[in-house]
């Protein structure tokens, strides 16, 4: 089906346009830097000594960045849900509690819906912080906080369409979030509690022990054994190298890919040699307790394919190399 949509015949409009756009979002996030102060710290103290929940609520364009920022929160250390503002008189205002904390969003702060709750909530005894565009907006004069989001203009070309408030409250928001995660002390392996699917939980979560290759599977040759051994048994071990081994269980070496490459261009004879007379001393290791980032970034810094793990006695208990640490997404 052919589009009828009109296509302008100015493209370097569009250009000029976007630029406009960002240039005023810009300004309108800048702008609220200069109005925090003590109503945005009692916005986090409120929080911070709340014994319940954070219920987040909105309708609209505004309803989108509430449901974000509660998201937000939830991820950051802060319990919160979102509450639609029209589902709230159905039903869901049986959510909240009087040791909850309300924050309502909306741009007019005159949201038939959202006007609706809040005599319930303060019936219930919770707590409400209002986000607004309009400090003398009724939602604003009712709250216990009020945040004020006000943007000079909508960088929408018809003032209209809700843009430059919306980013508005979208980093507004942000900034609390992330005033609360400061001061509940929040780090890096709390939130990779809370994401243990993504990216950063594999890399905080994941230790030594949960991606080596066992002992029974690390390729091993005792000190006295032949090259060609050594090279048979990295064939069949499959990890580019095989270790070396003393008679009490600790490894003596190493012997990898890279050396068989050096000895080959030393010319040493592969059918005579023993692997005792080419095999590295003293390979790195590390621990099973570390976490697996650790191992990559001691693979990486020293260019290194492979990496033995050793226990508290010295003893070989596994290896690992970077296609096991990729097969964990950890690299």
């Amino acid at each position: 089906m052919t589009s009828t949509l009109p296509i302008s015949p100015r493209p370097a409009r569009a250009v000029e346009l976007g630029r406009r756009v960002l240039e005023i979002e810009a300004a309108a996030v800048a702008a609220l830097a200069g109005r925090l102060g003590e109503t945005f710290e009692r916005a986090v103290a409120l929080v911070l000594q709340c014994r319940g929940r954070v219920i987040v609520s909105g309708i609209g364009k505004s309803g989108h960045i509430a449901r974000k920022f509660a998201a937000t929160l939830a991820s950051t250390g802060t319990p919160a849900y979102f509450v639609h503002a029209a589902e709230a008189a159905h039903g869901d205002l049986g959510m909240i509690t009087a040791e909850d904390v309300v924050i309502a969003i909306s741009n007019s702060g005159a949201s038939a819906e959202l006007l609706m709750v809040v005599p319930h909530v303060k019936r219930r005894g919770a707590r409400l912080i209002a986000m607004t565009g309009n400090p003398t907006s009724p939602l604003a004069m009712e709250a216990d906080v009020h945040l004020d989001a006000a943007v000079d203009e909508e960088a929408c070309p018809l003032n209209l369409a809700p843009t430059a408030s919306t980013t508005a409250e979208l980093a507004l928001a942000d900034a609390l979030a992330v005033a609360l995660l400061d001061a509940r002390g929040f780090g890096a392996e709390d939130f990779a509690r809370s994401h243990p699917g993504g990216s950063l939980g594999r890399r905080l979560l994941t230790h030594v022990r949960d991606v080596m290759r066992p002992r029974e599977r690390v390729p091993t040759v005792p000190g006295d054994a032949s090259l060609s051994a050594a090279l048979l048994a990295m064939t069949h071990g499959g990890m580019g190298m095989t270790v070396v081994m003393a008679a009490d269980g600790r490894p003596e070496g190493i012997f990898t890919d890279g050396d068989l490459r050096r000895m080959l261009e030393n010319g040493i004879d592969v059918r005579v040699a023993r692997i005792g007379d080419v095999f590295t001393r003293n390979p790195r290791a590390i621990g099973p307790d570390a976490l697996a980032v650790e191992a990559a970034e001691i693979m990486e810094r020293l260019r290194i394919s492979q990496l033995l793990v050793l226990d508290h006695d010295g003893k070989l208990i596994g290896a690992l190399n970077t296609h096991d640490l990729m097969l964990a997404k950890v690299i």
